[in-house]
């Protein structure tokens, strides 16, 4: 079902290995910010565009649901059930259906049906609280850790296991990702962490959230940065023999916290000295751990991501490759959105008879050829 953001990722991620992903798309319905045949979460799949409001509508993706593996659905709680296409009725029809639904809150709970968006949602989880530096606001990571990681990716994760597990026992289900919940899990380390006595309750305080000196980008003489993740011992070591600091007795005091303020002033001063590039020439590659932190224009064209062809450029769009890389199995090339609807070729397509398709035009449920009746 067409929606924005976390649940059409998640349809991505299946199409991008080989699923038969079909859109469903209200007439109508805006999902993209701009131009819907540059929206990368919407590649490699058909598009169906059909009233949802016509009980022929309802009735048709009631039937494309009959042969289907799974449905995905990302609106608010109740939304599915009011037209008629709820977890009841169509595993009643198709009892091997895994019903994936993708909310921020969860099905149930006091804040099920309030909206919200990835900032909510990490900001309940516990997960923002920790991003930011010390003495400073929260600051979201964009929405990749609500939306994306704790949302579709892991709503994909959800759906291969439904689908496995409707393989082995005929026995479809319901899975129930919220966001919020996959945030939280998404921070299972820190978790760990803080059962460990490791974590402080300031944010900017700690190892990995930019409270030590050898865990932080730095800025450097032209104004771009560089990422340095130093952590382990024999890293540190190469860090301070490539900076010149390796006798140094201050800068060998890594794991003391009390020495990291007045250690992230040094090397502060001392990435201002050169360079990203300059920096990059002497240190990336090395054990050293660090990397120039690039912009979107630059990170397609990196050695390292040309070489594994880590971006790809499909209609025009530069974008992520599909990932993860199986051996015997390469992902397709990647094809972006229809750009014109094609809802009455592609039901042909599926076996739909003519009859039927003509059926449909009539009633409202599907576009003619000239577009909507």
């Amino acid at each position: 079902m067409a929606g924005i953001g976390p649940a059409p990722f998640c349809g991505m991620m299946l199409a991008d290995h080989g699923a038969e992903v079909i859109r469903v798309l209200r007439p109508g319905m805006v999902t993209s910010l701009g131009d819907p045949a540059k929206d990368i979460l919407n590649r490699n799949r058909l598009t169906l565009t059909i009233d949802l409001k016509q009980a022929a509508g309802v009735a048709l993706v009631r039937e494309l649901c009959d042969g289907a593996a799974g449905l995905i659905e990302g609106f608010r709680p109740g939304v599915m059930e009011r037209m008629g296409l709820g977890p009841d009725e169509l595993l009643g029809r198709n009892p091997r259906l895994v019903y994936g639904r993708m909310t921020g809150w969860g099905q149930e709970g006091p804040l099920s049906d309030a909206p919200g968006h990835d900032i909510n949602y990490i900001a309940l989880s516990g997960n923002l609280h920790g991003y930011g530096r010390a003495g400073e606001k929260p600051t979201p990571p964009i929405n990749a850790v609500g939306d994306f990681g704790g949302g579709g990716m892991l709503l994909a994760f959800g759906m291969l296991a439904g689908i496995l597990h409707a393989e082995r026992t005929g026995v479809g289900q319901v899975v129930d990702c919220a966001m919020t919940d996959g945030a939280a899990l998404l921070a299972a380390m820190t978790w760990t962490f803080r059962a460990q006595g490791a974590w402080r309750h300031e944010r900017g305080t700690n190892l990995l959230d930019t409270g030590a000196h050898f865990y932080d980008s730095y800025e450097c003489a032209d104004g771009k940065y560089v990422a340095v993740g130093a952590i382990e011992p024999q890293f540190y070591a190469a860090l301070r023999e490539r900076l010149g600091l390796g006798d140094d007795p201050q800068v060998a005091r890594q794991l003391d916290a009390g020495a990291w303020p007045e250690l992230k002033a040094r090397f502060s001063t001392l990435f201002l000295e050169r360079t990203r590039d300059d920096w990059c020439a002497l240190l990336e590659g090395s054990d050293a751990c660090v990397s120039p932190v690039l912009s979107m224009a630059e990170a397609p064209e990196h050695p390292h991501h040309r070489a594994r062809g880590a971006f790809v450029q499909a209609g025009g769009v530069v974008q992520p490759a599909p990932g993860p890389r199986f051996a015997s199995a390469p992902a397709a090339p990647v094809r972006m959105p229809q750009a014109a609807d094609k809802t009455v070729t592609i039901l042909g397509e599926l076996g739909f008879p003519a009859d039927r398709i003509r059926a449909l035009v009539e009633a409202g449920a599907i576009a003619g050829a000239s577009g909507w009746a």
